[in-house]
């Protein structure tokens, strides 16, 4: 894709933003996205626009001067680069990040899809699967009893805990070739 400033060069700087509801792209070259004011050799650019992360004109009252006790980042390193260090960041840094996030994000919770394995551990933590664990046992125990108003009872409160978490349905077995 050609630059639609110059027209000569490939365009490798996609810049996208809202303006009154409506989408606007530009695809630009190096020279011509440095010219509009947009700073391509600097990683942390994005986050200083997104999240006003960049170099303050006024210093800060008083930042924490904490360290990640396992890859011993600061949050002024955060705030250079735009990245954390690993996984132990995102508790050590919680409360600088969690503005930053809402800002983002608008909100503080995850409210898109859940891998089917992540699903499950939902369903383990809110007390599903042990429940219906205990169910289905009832229900054999019913049945081998021929107790089948019982076993109907249970069959029933089985399929409603499954409707409140799908990663508990029974998973079709695969066949062997």
């Amino acid at each position: 894709m050609m630059c639609e400033t110059c027209g000569k060069k490939m365009a490798t700087v996609h810049w996208t933003e809202m303006v009154n509801d409506a989408v606007k792209k530009m695809h630009l070259c190096e020279a011509c996205a440095s010219a509009k004011g947009l700073d391509v050799n600097n990683p942390a650019a994005f986050s200083d626009v997104m999240l006003g992360l960049g170099a303050q004109k006024e210093p800060a009252a008083k930042e924490r001067d904490v360290a990640c006790a396992l890859c011993h980042m600061r949050i002024a390193d955060f705030k250079k680069t735009s990245r954390l260090g690993c996984q132990a960041c995102y508790e050590t840094f919680a409360d600088e990040l969690k503005p930053l996030l809402e800002a983002m994000h608008k909100g503080n919770q995850h409210v898109g899809k859940v891998p089917a394995h992540k699903e499950a551990k939902g369903a383990a933590k809110a007390g599903l699967l042990p429940s219906l664990a205990g169910l289905r046992q009832k229900l054999e125990a019913a049945i081998a009893a021929e107790q089948y108003e019982e076993a109907a009872s249970l069959r029933d409160q089985i399929r409603q805990v499954v409707e409140k978490a799908p990663a508990a349905r029974p998973r079709p077995a695969k066949e062997k070739e």
